[in-house]
């Protein structure tokens, strides 16, 4: 039996972001749900619950591996799950009317996080530089 339960308020009803869904550095083929210029470098499951609690949603992370994800490292492990609902099957926030709409305010506020905005100083403009051919195609626009 698939659903255990109808109940939108219940923990197995809550939808299930991956960090993998928002990663930039992820193809579609790899499991990104949106898209590249709108997703976000390498987002952990600490970032999207960070931004989710903040925003005033019923937020808990599981400890689960994206099938499609290879790395087993513990930046990289984790699912959230998020209530869209509320029991009487009304929204929870407006804004929120599906997983998508989730995912796009997880990737815009995720680089607005204070933990992001002190890193990315001098350290991501070297990693970028790497992999210049992706990357300088979109300055050129």
């Amino acid at each position: 039996m698939a659903h255990l339960t109808e109940n939108p308020a219940d923990k197995e009803r809550f939808i299930c972001l991956y960090p993998i869904y928002i990663n930039s550095k992820k193809t579609l083929a790899e499991g990104r749900r949106i898209p590249a210029d709108k997703a976000v470098e390498n987002p952990s499951c600490a970032e999207i619950r960070d931004v989710l609690t903040a925003a005033g949603m019923n937020v808990y992370v599981e400890n689960k591996m994206h099938p499609r994800e290879w790395n087993r490292d513990v930046q990289f492990r984790g699912r959230v799950r998020v209530q869209v609902k509320q029991a009487d099957g009304s929204l929870c926030q407006e804004k929120f009317t599906s997983r998508k709409d989730v995912m796009f305010y997880v990737a815009e506020m995720i680089p607005k996080l204070k933990t992001r905005t002190q890193k990315s100083g001098g350290g991501d403009t070297s990693s970028q530089q790497g992999e210049g051919g992706k990357k300088s195609k979109k300055k050129k626009k």
